[in-house]
């Protein structure tokens, strides 16, 4: 039986598979993906924890997962890579560095999983879901604060 898989089924799989890539690739290297989204953001510009929580909050997979921010921010302050002054954390020249390493690792993962399609199947693909997302109530001017 060969019946096509609906939506959701792919949408899941896909996640899990990209997540796991993520977290093999990064862990390898001593950074959870979490660490490494938290430096991106510091990456743009300084931020207190509820800012990156705000900012990180569309990729918490469970509520609970916020409280563990802080053990996340510990980690990279206590490696050099972040620093904390009145509450206001900010990525220090070693976690610049780290990041522009992990970044190129993360690019190849991101080649790795569009590599089996052109251009325009890839952008199709994408605004196929975002129309999907959009359809189903997301608001990007809300997405973006």
């Amino acid at each position: 039986m060969n019946a096509q898989r609906p939506l959701g089924y792919w949408l899941k799989l896909v996640d899990s598979l990209i997540d796991e890539q993520f977290a093999a690739t990064l862990e390898e290297h001593g950074v959870t993906r979490r660490q490494w989204q938290v430096l991106n953001l510091l990456e743009q510009q300084p931020a207190t924890e509820a800012q990156l929580n705000a900012g990180l909050s569309p990729f918490f997979a469970s509520e609970d997962e916020p409280q563990s921010l802080n053990e996340h921010l510990a980690e990279l302050v206590e490696s050099g890579w972040v620093t904390v002054h009145d509450g206001e954390y900010s990525i220090t020249d070693r976690g610049h560095i780290s990041l522009l390493k992990l970044s190129e690792l993360v690019e190849k993962i991101r080649t790795q999983f569009g590599q089996d399609l052109d251009g325009s199947e890839y952008d199709a693909v994408v605004q196929t879901l975002e129309k999907i997302a959009r359809s189903l109530g997301w608001d990007p001017e809300q997405a973006q604060q």
